[in-house]
């Protein structure tokens, strides 16, 4: 079921939801430049299994308002976070992937309350130390792409070579979800230009330059909920030694290292991905 929810001042935030309604909601929330149908596995297996599951699309991103002053700042994502975990019947489980995973955990980790907030947290590929390599590849295929593509073919071919981890589809029905076709025929991805370009943007999903690290690693060290870190073994964005140092400052959160995965551990390996996750979140979800 689509409908919409709201994010902070009010802006209009798509989601799908399913699941039955007293079920305890969990919201996934995606990456950069990414839209809610990212999640589409994932979302359907955690409905099934008895969750109520939002896969909300970010400010500025696939059917998602864009914001009137171009606010795509982390405190505006965060902000948003804690809208949408306010307007539910019970604290959720918060899953974010890379930008959506940053935004929970600053949501969370600089919430007075954490428990009522959200019961637990998983953090995909993302923490508070992010690679300079693996965020600069990120921006340039980014920034590479804001002209859009002649045609799904060559979108999927960017991909392949952007994602060498994830066999290219033939199926590209799948892909035109995340794209949207401008009256000339160009294929644009499903995201307010402005995302990186505006005065709040940046060249990289992550926003590491408009972020002090410190804010960041003090969110990780203040974490007291449930929590799940989940990498990609192949990620050039989070590395090992970064998912250890996040082991250290948050000692009681868990580790699920996903093999043959890059930094789209979602995709790369979904049903891996989301036994990790079931097992974390059957264990939280009361």
């Amino acid at each position: 079921m689509h409908q919409v929810v709201s994010g902070a001042g009010g802006l209009a935030l798509a989601a799908d939801v399913a699941g039955p309604e007293d079920g305890t909601p969990v919201v996934l929330l995606h990456g950069g430049g990414q839209t809610r149908h990212s999640w589409a596995g994932t979302w359907r297996v955690l409905a099934d299994s008895g969750y109520r599951a939002l896969s909300v699309d970010l400010r500025g991103h696939g059917d998602s308002a864009w914001p009137d002053d171009g606010d795509y700042s982390f405190d505006a994502f965060a902000e948003d976070v804690l809208a949408v975990a306010a307007s539910l019947p019970s604290p959720p489980i918060l899953i974010g992937a890379s930008l959506g995973g940053l935004a929970s955990l600053m949501a969370v980790g600089e919430a007075p309350d954490q428990t009522a907030l959200a019961r637990a947290l998983v953090l995909v590929d993302v923490a508070h130390r992010i690679e300079e390599q693996g965020r600069d590849r990120i921006g340039e295929f980014m920034i590479g792409s804001l002209d859009g593509f002649a045609s799904l073919e060559e979108a999927a071919d960017a991909i392949a070579v952007y994602n060498p981890h994830r066999p290219r589809p033939k199926d590209l029905s799948g892909l035109a979800k995340n794209l949207r076709r401008r009256p000339d025929g160009r294929w644009m991805w499903h995201w307010d230009p402005r995302f990186l370009t505006g005065r709040f943007g940046s060249a990289d999903e992550t926003r590491a330059s408009l972020l002090d690290p410190s804010r960041l690693e003090a969110a990780v060290d203040n974490l007291k909920i449930p929590t799940l870190l989940v990498r990609g073994r192949s990620s050039d964005l989070l590395s090992e030694e970064g998912a250890q140092d996040f082991l250290r400052r948050a000692p009681h959160a868990e580790f699920a290292d996903v093999a043959g995965a890059g930094h789209m551990v979602v995709g790369d390996r979904n049903e891996i991905f989301n036994r990790a996750i079931l097992d974390f979140v059957d264990r939280h979800k009361s």
